[in-house]
């Protein structure tokens, strides 16, 4: 009966962990669509309206979506807590993020991501007391390593070079993800993503409008042509709402560093957008990156946590 009892609980573990991996590729898939969306925002917009509008969108379906939801009380600690997950993984993440991207190209961003993994590692191992195992480190080795073909073996047309400012911007907003999602996974635990993100997209929402106001104001909002509402709308919907239901989802299930490692999806929908568009082909290269990111995340994946370490030192 033991015997049997472990083997279902192995099953619902695995079924968990496999939501958890479906939760945060989905995330980094909207993600990496974003870089190249948002790009092109940006010549229409500014990068502190873009923001904003990103902000508040957010903030305004997320709490329509709470109204119809179960009500959950929020604890006072846990709201101030929610106000530095908010600087943490929206204000500097997203922000700074938008910023950097309005001075850099998509294919320097893309490069500049491939830092979080082993930031994350690194945060995690210091703040969570998380084991870095040569399988950990090997894995995001050759991940990156996958990251770096893809995003290099475009054509020197995708290839235009960046701005270092851009650049340091889009590196302190992954330096500020991988404090985020180090720092708050418990918090994350105790709440629905709903719950969470409405707080954290409000409390974002604060943050920006008093340095914004002025320039929206301005805005003659006839101006703006279809195409330009349909990729705010995929901004604020696609890469924000429903990213940050699947963020979410994925921080409750999967290690921080796990988490981190599908930044390197990011890169590969980038480089499938430039094909679709016509921009550039497919060859060997971006077929030998792919296999090297999936076995980058695979790796990570089979390091043992510090739960791991902890139950063996049990058994033994």
């Amino acid at each position: 009966m033991a015997f049997i009892f472990n083997i279902c609980n192995k099953n619902m573990a695995n079924d968990k962990n496999i939501r958890g991996h479906a939760a945060i590729f989905a995330a980094n898939a909207l993600w990496g669509l974003n870089i190249s969306i948002s790009r092109t925002v940006l010549s229409d917009l500014s990068a502190l309206t873009l923001t904003t509008f990103r902000m508040v969108g957010a903030a305004i379906v997320f709490w329509l979506l709470s109204l119809f939801l179960p009500k959950e009380h929020v604890k006072h600690q846990d709201m101030l807590k929610l106000f530095f997950a908010a600087l943490l993984g929206v204000v500097l993440n997203q922000g700074l993020f938008t910023f950097g991207l309005s001075y850099t190209t998509a294919a320097d961003a893309s490069i500049v991501a491939t830092a979080t993994p082993i930031l994350t590692m690194i945060i995690a191992a210091i703040y969570l007391k998380e084991p870095v195992t040569n399988m950990k480190v090997m894995g995001i080795f050759i991940g990156a390593m996958g990251a770096l073909i893809l995003i290099m073996s475009c054509q020197p047309s995708v290839r235009h070079p960046g701005n270092m400012l851009g650049d340091v911007l889009c590196l302190i907003a992954q330096i500020s993800f991988a404090f985020y999602l180090t720092i708050f996974k418990d918090l994350i635990a105790k709440y629905s993503p709903i719950t969470i993100s409405k707080w954290l997209f409000i409390y974002a929402s604060i943050c920006f409008i008093p340095f914004s106001y002025a320039d929206i104001a301005t805005i003659d909002f006839t101006t703006f042509s279809l195409s330009l509402w349909l990729r705010i709308g995929y901004i604020v919907i696609g890469s924000t709402f429903l990213a940050y239901i699947c963020l979410m989802s994925s921080q409750r299930i999967l290690r921080p560093t796990i988490v981190s490692m599908y930044n390197y999806i990011q890169p590969i929908m980038v480089a499938i957008l430039t094909i679709l568009m016509g921009i550039d082909g497919f060859g060997w290269q971006k077929i030998i990156a792919i296999v090297l990111v999936f076995l980058g995340i695979f790796c990570v994946t089979l390091s043992k946590s510090r739960n791991d370490f902890e139950q063996t030192g049990r058994e033994l």
